[in-house]
């Protein structure tokens, strides 16, 4: 193996062993003396919260990112972590199956599995009938409940997974180089569908593949891993063996606080009503195939924040409101109006703006102009005997520019060169010119550095003090807390609970959106 050194073999009962590693981006720590270890035919949970180092440690492991120091050593040898890439990390039998799940849906089941491999051929030609015996082969071994000439558009999600896992471990022989990382595999599945998966991982397990799962859904890690890392700040916390964690020694592990229960008043739910101005948002029993009976009010220039782990169904209720999710009963009324569910053109003619959560591939336009940024929303109000008024549009984006402190201050720049910070303002400042009554926001600051993001909650406040309602989805704490007059907690596509005043508190969300029940719970003081 290039590179690496079976000079130093891991000790027997050990499937791979990562010690010391640590990762600096510019001043940030985002791993501090790492240290991970997985042993054959266990699930490892790995938890912590958003910025913890999860998302750091896996990639560091993949060979994505190159650690600042640090040892990784599997059955076929080790390594320095600052020399491991791609290639090496699968040569010490390290797989990786994303969130996504890399499974194209136009291809076959058999030409996904051969994806990254040399197809087999004959006459020049792919071997179709070899192809589908192999690719049968392969998913009779990992149970994967799919045939080789199907299209992976006809599969279920759990079962596109399943493929991906299948794919990623296909080329491992023997129980020994089946080290395999699942990150967040169920965030976007539902209840039998995650059965469905955790039900196939634990067979994997048993059959010697060593799994770390990394999982924001608590229930998963308690019912399914045998041993916890959990990462707080960058460090390594703690290791718990399953039967040393139940769900509030955990969720207190992660967030490295506690709440003393007592006997107080309970939370009020979602929908409960505030004193803000009228109602600009108003859902009702609403139902989708990932959510139901949703029951929430906006009103006028009220900030409501909504709290939730990755797959509670936060982004899915902002498309909801928009239009481009389809529900399949309840009602969305916007100012009054009811929404026909005819899609986004409907909720932007009652005034309903939304910024998705992937701002370059659904919010900004890269390879047009700041100018043409600005003016996309509102092209008919420069149209003017057949023609667009370019000394009209220019005046208007240069007020807006100047308005929004958008750096640089050029409406002719390529909206690609700007800075994250400052696409996302072109992005705010678009919606904002158009007076809406809704304001729907998906991680409004994600990428966004710290000056940029003070403008950006800047912006906020603004269109909330000027009458606007706002939708807000993060999943930064201190940023609902900071925005927010209200925050709801969404659990399993449910509105649960719903904080004001001086309820409104991290240590409290973070129990919330993990699913610990407070009931009746109150914030220690930090020590």
């Amino acid at each position: 193996m290039n590179q690496a050194s079976a000079a130093s073999p891991i000790p027997a009962g050990i499937a791979l062993s990562a010690t010391g590693l640590c990762k600096t981006f510019f001043a940030t720590k985002a791993l501090v003396d790492v240290d991970l270890e997985l042993r054959p035919a266990e699930i490892h949970g790995l938890v912590g919260e958003n910025g913890s180092g999860k998302s750091t440690l896996v990639k560091i492991l993949a060979g994505v990112y190159s650690a600042d120091r640090g040892e990784v050593a599997g059955p076929h040898g080790e390594i320095p972590a600052a020399s491991l890439t791609p290639s090496l990390s699968r040569a010490l039998g390290i797989r990786v199956v994303h969130q996504d799940f890399p499974v194209f849906g136009t291809m076959s089941v058999a030409e996904n599995l051969f994806l990254g491999r040399t197809f087999p051929s004959r006459f020049g030609r792919v071997d179709t009938r070899r192809m589908n015996a192999e690719a049968r082969e392969a998913l009779d071994r990992f149970n994967v409940p799919a045939r080789p000439e199907q299209s992976c558009d006809e599969l279920d999600p759990a079962v596109r997974a399943m493929l991906a896992i299948a794919r990623a471990l296909q080329d491992c022989d023997g129980a020994d180089a089946g080290l395999l990382i699942l990150d967040e595999p169920t965030a976007a599945l539902t209840q039998t569908e995650v059965e469905t998966l955790l039900a196939a991982v634990r067979r994997y397990a048993a059959d010697g593949w060593s799994i770390a799962l990394v999982s924001h859904r608590l229930d998963e890690i308690l019912d399914t891993c045998d041993r916890v890392t959990i990462l707080r700040d960058g460090r390594r916390i703690a290791v718990k063996a399953r039967d040393e964690l139940n769900r509030r020694t955990l969720v207190e592990a992660i967030i490295g606080r506690s709440l003393a229960a007592h006997h107080g008043e309970p939370l009020p739910d979602a929908s409960a009503p505030t004193s803000a101005g009228s109602p600009v948002l108003a859902m009702h029993q609403v139902c989708t195939a990932t959510s139901e009976n949703l029951d929430l009010t906006v009103h006028e220039g009220e900030v409501v924040g909504v709290a939730g782990l990755i797959g509670s169904g936060r982004t899915e209720l902002l498309e909801t409101v928009f239009g481009t999710r389809p529900r399949s009963s309840g009602e969305v009324e916007i100012a009054g109006a009811r929404l026909g569910g005819l899609g986004p053109a409907e909720a932007m003619a009652h005034g309903v703006a939304m910024i998705a959560e992937d701002r370059g591939r659904d919010s900004a336009f890269g390879l047009l102009t700041v100018r043409e940024n600005l003016s996309v929303s509102v092209l008919p109000e420069f149209w003017t005997g057949g023609r667009i008024s370019r000394r009209r549009e220019n005046l208007a984006t240069r007020e807006l520019v100047e308005r929004f402190d958008i750096q640089p201050p050029d409406p002719a720049a390529l909206m690609s060169n700007l800075s994250g910070g400052n696409q996302q303002k072109v992005v705010l400042a678009r919606w904002m010119r158009r007076d809406p009554k809704l304001l729907l926001l998906d991680e409004p600051t994600q990428g966004v550095d710290v000056g940029a993001r003070q403008q950006v909650h800047d912006m906020i406040r603004a269109a909330a003090h000027g009458g606007t309602g706002v939708l807000l989805v993060s999943s930064d704490m201190e940023e609902l807390v900071e925005l927010s007059d209200r925050i709801v907690v969404m659990v399993a596509g449910q509105l649960i609970h719903s904080l004001t005043g001086d309820r409104i508190d991290r240590v409290r969300l973070s129990h919330l959106v993990h699913g610990d029940e407070p009931n009746a719970a109150t914030e220690e003081e930090a020590k």
